[in-house]
């Protein structure tokens, strides 16, 4: 929280009766406090010793292992991912890994078949999710307000104001200058959908835009993965990578177990420099353990890219 939404929740707390709009200010900027230690508990957790990260990383690990009872599973792309699953292995966590390789360059497919990763096949191809639904351009983040701004409807009519204004409705405590705003150099190239509505004059582009591509592409196959095996998600993400996944790692932590789905995330406080040190020694744990992989060995589990 910054120093004007502390001093504005305290300004709340000690007024007598609030209004329905100070009622849903309030509400919001309390649960923003309630959050507040967990996000320093992870900020100090990605600040700490590469071997202090490494420890807790296998002991977030075989909690979820022992907590789903063995029943997991790890999704795997890239370096990241791959670090992941080998790492998983030397802690003596022996579970599938799936990827929808055929996404991946030549370098990665050999690494994927050296480990004996399963091959998924993709819900739709890149050219019918780019013609369907549209381009994923910038991140996951721009292309889903530019999505919500193609799609008008009364229910995202809220949304739609605080990506153009960032003004918020009740649910985002009525903010005047929240984070929903897209940047000032996205709106100019994007934003001309709400031209008419909130009397600016924005460019919009010729061309549908979309954050729907890494979701049939790449989630949805291992999401009905995990439905039909009963397997829970290892992931090989990073706060650190900022946008969406900074923010839900942050708010829910590295191990997460809801009422519908569980995933672990035992890399989330890491940062770059931390993976690529993890990389080249599982590198050399792979090199001295090729006995313990069904694939062709391969000279190194770095991917040339």
């Amino acid at each position: 929280m910054t120093t004007a939404q502390k001093e504005r929740l305290c300004e709340l707390e000690a007024r007598e009766r609030l209004d329905d709009r100070e009622f849903a200010e309030y509400e919001y900027l309390r649960k923003q406090a309630e959050l507040q230690p967990r996000i320093e508990a992870f900020r100090k957790n990605q600040n700490a010793p590469y071997e202090e990260k490494l420890s807790r990383a296998g002991n977030l690990a075989w909690e979820f292992y022992n907590k789903m009872e063995g029943k997991c599973f790890v999704s795997v792309g890239g370096l990241d991912s791959i670090t992941l699953y080998l790492f998983l292995r030397r802690e003596g966590i022996d579970v599938p890994a799936v990827s929808v390789s055929t996404l991946e360059d030549k370098s990665i497919q050999r690494v994927h078949e050296a480990l004996g990763i399963k091959k998924l096949k993709p819900i739709k191809s890149k050219i019918e999710v780019l013609r369907e639904y549209g381009f994923p351009v910038i991140s996951k983040e721009v292309a889903n307000k530019v999505a919500l701004l193609q799609n008008p409807s009364e229910k995202n009519a809220t949304v739609r104001h605080a990506i153009i204004t960032g003004e918020t409705g009740a649910a985002g405590g009525y903010q005047k200058q929240s984070r929903m705003r897209l940047a000032q150099k996205w709106l100019d190239r994007f934003g001309g959908y709400e031209n008419e509505n909130e009397g600016v004059n924005y460019n919009r582009p010729d061309f549908l835009v979309s954050d729907k591509c890494c979701y049939f592409l790449k989630e949805k196959p291992c999401d009905d993965y995990a439905k039909q095996t009963g397997r829970h998600p290892y992931l090989g993400l990073m706060a650190s990578e900022g946008g969406r996944r900074e923010k839900a790692l942050m708010r829910n932590g590295c191990n997460y177990y809801g009422k519908t789905m569980a995933r672990s995330v035992p890399f989330a406080t890491f940062v770059r420099n931390d993976i690529l040190r993890l990389a080249i020694e599982m590198n050399e744990w792979y090199l001295q353990h090729t006995e313990l992989f069904p694939g062709p060995p391969v000279s190194s589990t770095i991917p040339e890219i």
